[in-house]
């Protein structure tokens, strides 16, 4: 299929050939009929795409925040890998859509195949012929509403949102500040609404068009007097009770705009995306109500809603993101918006880089654009409704090489994994599967993978495939790792392996009932060359060994699916194994038993012992400082005491002499060598380089810490 998209790193904007999306369970299959161009958001998203790397810094200054820490934790060559592995990887364009459901998952409600639908969504309804939208993002079409302006949608509901937040009544008077895409939609549902409405825009012809759309009067800056009189006129001297922003940029005239058109007490509501360098004194003496308008209302950002398809009931949360849908696409059917005002163009999905070039330039200076697709209006029941099959790969004949499949392709695999196997000549990179059709086109791309697709299904049943990498999210492991072993693949899982008992006891009788147990966990640490020379070095202990582990995890970013602890586990879970493995494999020996202390959030001390009575204890550290090397190691032994400092260098005491040995090069926890270790076990047949009891002992011992947080005293791991 056809999708739009843009290389963040080098501003590249092209049509690329995509597989077709899975029909996931809680949304449908969307076959698109028109999309929707912010011509204000994706026109600057592609705008900033096509700076340097310096312009870049200066539009996203968070962003550099993180690669700062990032290089004090993990050094320069590794942040800059994952940096430029973000930037070097085509994003999507679009969030607002019109098409046809082609194929309902599972748990989905209130939508068929065949029903006419507007979708929204910056990872849902994209520039693409077929998307997958969850069902809180997607909306039936009322009968004899125009598929162009069902497109408008989602740019509706934000525009509704902002009037909602502004809570307008009947004869009230606004002032629309910006009279873009959006700013155009806000004076429409004000007008619907009973208000009466003046605006501000800094081109005439906009002005015009607000006025075709029932604004009593609109003009530039250079008529703000004339504005001021019209308000007053029609307020009774008193001005606008509300002020709607619905512009961008860094000019601070909206701001002292609104301040001089409002009313005293008005509310003042941000739409937009603009500087708001309050004047005080003038936003004082009114005692304005500033409030800001977040996306299409209450769901945005939220995945329980959103992607979980948990609704908020309507005595607690009247207007969602889908009722905001819902209410535009309502008002559509009753012809109380003139919508149609604001199509300016329309133009085939193929044309997308000469568009966004056209609107860039300015040649295309119209309000909204639709991208066209085949078969845009037609009924798709039936047989045809279902979306084309990805193309079989063709097998190929057996050179020595291992056949390698991918189960996601996210940043860790495209920074850390996939970089090492692309330069193995004894390595096919044949198949990659991941849940959304950029991000296997993105590996297909960078790392030449013979075939990408979102059909799991179809990768784990190809005969041709020897190995299978799981790198998909926590949750996820258990079950494809155990659909991978009964497909007779030998099988390389991310930590974590299991995110309960009951999965890791699924995954061990798959083992039983199969035979096969071809499995390997990313525990990489334990292959680290600074690591396994300072082992070699220490030597053989008599006695029982201390082990300390200090990890500065640092705080976690609020919005990062790791903080999903319900779905994906806690940060320890999902991270501890790399810790307790690298203990267990130094001191060669099984953790017994656990006990665990919460230092608040995600911070925790866990004490192991194992059963050659040597003690581990790890500090997973949540409050520390970003800018701290994540990890040091201390152990002491028969006299001989070692201490790493985060894979850089490390001082060994032993007698009366002190050795110090640095890494050569920089910061290696051991991907390089886990992999080829793991490749040689593949092809050899031999044992994998990790055995299975360890896996599971470290698994255990890792689950058993969330246990001993929980039940608050020591738990045993079984053997």
């Amino acid at each position: 299929m056809k999708q739009v998209a843009q290389n963040y790193k080098t501003g590249e904007l092209t049509v690329l050939d995509a597989p077709v999306p899975a029909c996931r369970p809680g949304g449908v299959l969307v076959r698109s009929w028109h999309s929707l161009i912010s011509t204000g958001t994706e026109v600057m998203k592609v705008s900033e795409a096509s700076m340097s790397l310096v312009g870049k810094a200066r539009a996203r200054p968070d962003q550099v925040r993180k690669v700062l820490d990032s290089v004090a934790q993990q050094g320069v060559r590794a942040a800059y890998a994952k940096a430029m592995n973000r930037l070097d990887s085509y994003t999507p364009l679009g969030y607002s859509l019109c098409g046809v459901v082609i194929e309902c998952g599972d748990g989905v409600e209130g939508l068929r195949t065949g029903q006419a639908v507007a979708c929204a969504g910056n990872e849902y309804a994209l520039h693409a012929e077929v998307n997958w939208v969850p069902r809180n993002l997607c909306v039936p079409v009322p009968d004899g509403v125009d598929p162009r302006l069902a497109a408008f949608a989602t740019v509706g509901a934000i525009a509704m949102h902002g009037v909602r937040r502004s809570e307008p009544q009947l004869g009230d008077t606004a002032c629309v500040v910006g009279l873009g895409l959006v700013g155009q939609l806000v004076v429409q549902l004000l007008v619907a609404g009973g208000v009466r409405v003046v605006g501000l825009d800094v081109r005439r012809e906009r002005c015009h068009l607000a006025e075709k759309a029932g604004a009593l009067a609109c003009g530039t800056p250079d008529d703000m007097e004339g504005l001021e009189r019209v308000l007053l006129e029609v307020s009774g001297g008193l001005g606008a009770d509300h002020v709607l922003l619905v512009a961008g940029g860094s000019s601070n005239g909206p701001v002292e705009a609104a301040a001089r058109l409002a009313r005293d007490r008005a509310r003042i509501v941000d739409v937009g995306k603009l500087k708001l360098d309050l004047p005080w004194n003038a936003y004082y003496e009114k005692e304005l109500d500033v409030r800001f308008s977040r996306s299409y209302g209450p769901g945005r950002y939220d995945d329980r809603y959103e992607v979980e398809g948990i609704d908020y009931p309507a005595g607690y949360v009247r207007w969602t993101e889908r009722r905001n849908l819902e209410c535009f696409l309502d008002l559509l059917a009753r012809g109380a918006l003139p919508v149609e005002l604001l199509v300016s163009g329309s133009f085939p999905i193929a044309e997308a880089p000469e568009v966004y070039t056209g609107l860039r330039s300015g040649d295309l200076d119209g309000i909204g654009y639709l991208f066209d697709y085949p078969g845009a209006g037609e009924s798709h029941s039936g047989p045809d409704a279902t979306p084309p099959a990805a193309p079989r790969p063709v097998r190929q004949a057996r050179t020595g090489q291992v056949a390698l499949a991918f189960l996601g392709a996210g940043n860790y695999a495209s920074s850390m994994l996939l970089p090492h196997l692309v330069k193995r000549g004894d390595v096919s990179l044949a198949r990659v599967a991941t849940n959304t059709s950029l991000s296997a086109a993105n590996a297909q791309r960078r790392f030449g993978f013979a075939d990408a697709s979102t059909n799991v299904d179809a990768v784990l049943g190809d005969p041709s495939i020897d190995a299978v990498f799981v790198v998909t999210r926590h949750h996820s492991h258990a079950d494809l790792v155990c659909r991978a072993l009964e497909a007779g693949k030998a099988t390389f899982v991310e930590k974590p392996l299991a995110l309960g008992e009951d999965e890791l006891q699924r995954i061990l009788e798959v083992v039983r009932t199969t035979g096969n147990d071809r499995l390997m966990v990313g525990f990489n640490r334990r292959f680290a060359p600074l690591l396994v020379d300072l082992r070699h070095r220490f030597g053989p202990t008599s006695g029982a060994a201390v082990l300390h582990y200090r990890v500065n995890a640092g705080p976690l970013d609020p919005s990062s699916w790791y903080a999903d602890a319900a779905r994906e586990g806690s940060r320890f879970t999902g991270e501890g194994g790399h810790f307790l493995d690298t203990a267990g494999w130094w001191l060669d020996a099984r953790p017994e038993e656990v006990f665990a202390f919460s230092a608040g959030g995600d911070s925790l001390h866990a004490c192991v012992r194992f059963d050659d009575r040597s003690v581990a204890t790890v500090d997973y550290l949540a409050n520390g400082n970003p800018r701290c090397p994540k990890e040091a190691i201390e152990v002491s032994a028969d006299g001989r005491t070692v201490r790493i400092d985060n894979f850089r260098r490390a001082d060994l005491w032993t007698g009366r002499r002190r050795h110090t040995v640095r890494a050569r090069g920089p910061i290696d926890k051991g991907q390089q060598v886990q992999l080829a270790q793991f490749l040689e076990a593949v092809k050899s047949g031999g044992p994998m380089p990790v055995s299975l009891p360890s896996l599971v002992a470290t698994t255990r011992a890792t689950l058993a810490v969330q246990r001993s947080l929980e039940e608050g005293g020591a738990v045993r791991v079984a053997p």
